[in-house]
């Protein structure tokens, strides 16, 4: 059974009004993080008229505990539920994800059949975590089943204005691992992905390098448009360029969430 959700951590979304209520705008947080990283944005972007859908991954946001019963095939799946939503009701979604959160919206987009129209991936890891510990993580994980999150090389509140986005301290080896498999696949994926894209990332970005961004440009073969996050780290959902992402989202998801984007030029 799962434990109680932390306050901040729930799921959230919002109708959407006027023209713009016809496009979903699908939200998700990263790894080991909640919504406490997501709900502003999604409802900076329900106020524009978006319908949003701000989700809450399996095992995230209530105990450690319950993600380490988890893999990235729920997570995924989570994501792809709201999209699902999304087309049955709108005319068209436009997915925004946040690190791990938008490395999901780039695997789902990759999909033969998708019917995503756009995503927004935000400081998203694409390239394989460097170093021994990474290299040994599949064996690491039978000894260690849980490890401090500086050990995944994750940053406590990377976020330069400050703030708290209640991610857990502590992070599921397994959990984790299942991700970084998943890695390979989606940049070989990825190069035949021709649903357009916006690449926004912080130079400063203390957990996922910022290299992780730039390879995106190379490997998609459709429409990229790139925001850079100058003055932001990596939680930049919290942070000092947060208007400007939700301005750039705003005529992303004008330009783009529509039927036949895909082809229209930058």
């Amino acid at each position: 059974m799962s434990s109680e959700i932390l306050p901040g951590a729930e799921a959230w979304s919002a109708p959407g009004d006027g023209d713009r209520a016809q496009t979903t705008i699908v939200v998700s947080h990263g790894f080991s993080g909640n919504p406490t990283s997501t709900r502003p944005l999604g409802e900076a972007l329900a106020a524009r008229g978006f319908r949003v859908e701000v989700v809450r991954l399996p095992g995230h946001g209530t105990n450690v505990l319950d993600m380490q019963r988890t893999q990235y095939a729920d997570w995924r799946l989570e994501v792809a539920r709201a999209v699902s939503r999304g087309t049955s009701g709108t005319t068209r979604v436009v997915v925004v994800g946040l690190s791990m959160g938008g490395t999901i919206a780039l695997d789902l987009a990759c999909a033969p059949d998708t019917e995503i129209a756009g995503v927004v991936a935000i400081n998203s890891t694409v390239l394989d975590r460097e170093g021994l510990l990474a290299k040994f993580a599949p064996q690491l994980e039978k000894i260690l089943p849980i490890v401090p999150a500086g050990a995944a090389g994750l940053v406590k509140n990377d976020i330069a204005k400050g703030g708290e986005e209640n991610a857990y301290a502590w992070c599921p080896a397994a959990a984790g691992n299942s991700f970084l498999a998943e890695l390979p696949r989606i940049r070989r994926e990825l190069l035949s992905m021709k649903t357009p894209l916006l690449v926004a990332y912080s130079p400063q970005d203390h957990s996922v390098p910022p290299e992780n961004s730039l390879a995106l440009g190379r490997l998609v073969a459709g429409p990229v448009e790139t925001l850079v996050l100058t003055r932001s780290y990596h939680v930049a959902t919290l942070d000092w360029d947060f208007d400007l992402l939700v301005d750039r989202i705003t005529r992303f998801a004008d330009r783009f969430g529509k039927p036949g984007a895909a082809n229209a030029a930058i």
